[in-house]
């Protein structure tokens, strides 16, 4: 076993927060090489920040898809949640056989099984795999499910690489339905968090209202948390909005009303394109208030 992991070919699609988040914590005694394709790398603007990445992570970046996965053991998707099908269609047309396919994406169950039919028609093994929590601070400290027939095997290698995995089951989309339920709540409420505290300050009230929140629930930080979803929002907020369309999907699909992913979508996509990369309310209001114009 110990033979086989120190051959281990890894690669990753996608080469952003989370990519090299991983890259940079992984066990490095159980890889053989590490490979990237990230499409920015035909983006001008783009290259020379991703290149920088690569170098500072040790990941050899490639021009082209096929000089990046032909040859992987173990390939990480990590993309947009609304790219993940279409990468893992591209990806399959490179696979060897017998490699893994560890979908990262935060997608509904329903889009993870058609991205494994195209994974498993090439030969490979397809691996839900949900990431948990933020991958800063704890890189690939950050714990991650897995389901899929082969995730027991998935986690051994991961863990050997330093993750800290779980499986919760062998149906492709078991660890994308615990994510994205979850995403309903955490995202939700930072949505709600957003709405609440910048119509108090346009209001003139935040500190009443804020005053009447600590006294309702003192176990909540508002104020932190407040300033934590700002962060989050106008940070994350495309691909975090790109996750919420999926959960709405996932609950469309299952026949329930979708009205709360959706809008919390709208939210994260609203503050996600003011590219601001500020918690401050001011600074989020006087972005979105601008003069003429009405909120959409």
């Amino acid at each position: 076993m110990h033979e086989r992991l120190t051959q281990l070919h890894v690669a990753l699609r996608g080469f952003g927060e989370a990519g090299s988040a991983f890259a940079s914590g992984w066990n490095r005694s159980s890889i053989a090489s590490v490979s990237a394709f990230d499409e920015k790398v035909n983006l001008p603007d783009e290259r020379s920040a991703l290149e920088a990445r690569f170098r500072q992570h040790r990941v050899t970046g490639c021009e082209d898809e096929a000089s990046a996965f032909r040859d992987a053991d173990l390939i990480f998707s990590l993309v947009y949640a609304d790219r993940a099908l279409e990468a893992a269609t591209a990806t399959a047309r490179h696979l060897k056989a017998g490699a893994l396919y560890l979908d990262g994406n935060s997608c509904s169950p329903q889009t993870k099984a058609r991205a494994a039919e195209s994974v498993t028609a090439a030969g490979g093994h397809y691996v839900d795999m949900a990431i948990m929590a933020p991958v800063l601070p704890r890189r690939e400290k950050t714990p991650v499910l897995l389901s899929g027939p082969l995730a027991d095997k998935a986690c051994d290698l991961l863990r050997n690489l330093g993750m800290q995995a779980r499986v919760v089951g062998i149906r492709v989309g078991a660890a994308s339905a615990i994510k994205l339920t979850r995403s309903i709540m955490i995202k939700g409420m930072e949505a709600l968090f957003a709405e609440c505290f910048l119509t108090a300050r346009l209001n003139g009230v935040e500190d009443e209202v804020l005053a009447s929140l600590e006294e309702s629930d003192p176990d909540i930080q508002w104020r932190k948390r407040r300033d934590y979803c700002m962060e989050r929002m106008t940070v994350h907020g495309r691909r975090r909005a790109a996750e919420m369309r999926e959960a709405a999907s996932m609950v469309a699909e299952l026949g329930l009303p979708n009205d709360m992913a959706a809008s919390t979508a709208l939210w994260q996509q609203r503050l996600g394109d003011l590219l601001l990369p500020a918690r401050e309310i001011s600074d989020v209001l006087e972005a979105l208030l601008k003069p003429g114009e009405k909120l959409p």
